[in-house]
């Protein structure tokens, strides 16, 4: 288990897409938490009411602070999610599954430390997305004459559930790659469900009497519970699970889709 494991970990540190990724990652949650801090206390945010007409967004500052530090998890989870999908399927695009499982014929074994690598880099990916939006976020708070909350254990303990959200997106994303190996479309599915199925289904159930709980077991709205709170439970637009529920839900997405993958892709064949 233990070759296996760094037989994995030289596969994605030897590659230039997970620093780059982590890079864009960085750089676009730093500009999202800074825009969304200032909007949220100096601009002029505006929600969507019962009636249907805007109103004026109005938050408390516990509120704002939660908002801004976990945007990560509300709008960057896709990079971990990518990354780990693609410790997969970039296999079988270049072929190196056949080496790989020639060294390591026990496809399990394979499996286990593709998820253990998959763990790691979704902490990283996490420790840096939160990091950036805190850093941008808080000192755009702090130059408003708002405070940060970072004397609180209660926003640190937001920052840890943030990173463990982000880390098990990276989880799911090894979990999906084993059932859809094809690079090309597994980077298409993925963006085209977390950037426009998924929100636009919460929007959807949102506006109706019985879609705010049932939205909340999908997996973005689960992901966002786990650091128990978000752009769009604050504004009013989704619901959220308790966190530890939230936390099992997206790992269940993950075990049911490794689960499908182990069965099925990783039972044939390969040349």
């Amino acid at each position: 288990m233990g070759a296996a494991v760094r037989t994995e970990y030289r596969k994605v540190v030897t590659t230039r897409l997970w620093w780059i990724l982590l890079g864009a990652m960085a750089v676009y949650m730093a500009f999202l938490a800074g825009v969304m801090a200032w909007a949220l206390v100096a601009g002029n945010a505006t929600t969507t009411g019962p009636d249907g007409t805007e109103q004026d967004l109005v938050l408390t500052s516990e509120a704002i602070v939660r908002t801004v530090y976990t945007i990560a998890v509300s709008f960057g989870y896709v990079f971990p999610l990518v990354v780990g999908a693609l410790s997969v399927s970039s296999e079988y695009r270049h072929q190196t599954i056949t080496p790989t499982f020639l060294a390591e014929p026990r496809r399990t074994v394979v499996l286990l430390a593709k998820v253990v690598v998959g763990a790691v880099l979704g902490v990283l990916f996490g420790l840096v997305g939160t990091g950036a939006a805190v850093a941008a976020g808080a000192g755009v708070l702090g130059a408003l004459g708002e405070p940060t909350m970072l004397d609180l254990a209660s926003t640190w303990r937001t920052l840890a559930l943030s990173v463990l959200a982000l880390a098990v997106w990276s989880l799911l994303g090894v979990a999906f790659g084993l059932v859809l190996t094809n690079q090309v479309a597994v980077v298409v599915v993925l963006l085209a469900f977390t950037q426009f199925v998924e929100p636009v289904l919460r929007f959807v159930l949102a506006v109706t009497s019985w879609g705010g709980s049932v939205a909340a077991y999908l997996p973005g709205a689960a992901g966002e519970a786990i650091s128990g709170g978000s752009f769009y439970s604050e504004t009013g637009l989704s619901e959220l699970l308790p966190w530890w529920q939230g936390l099992l839900v997206l790992l269940g997405y993950a075990l049911v889709l490794a689960l499908i993958g182990r069965w099925t892709t990783f039972r044939r064949d390969v040349t």
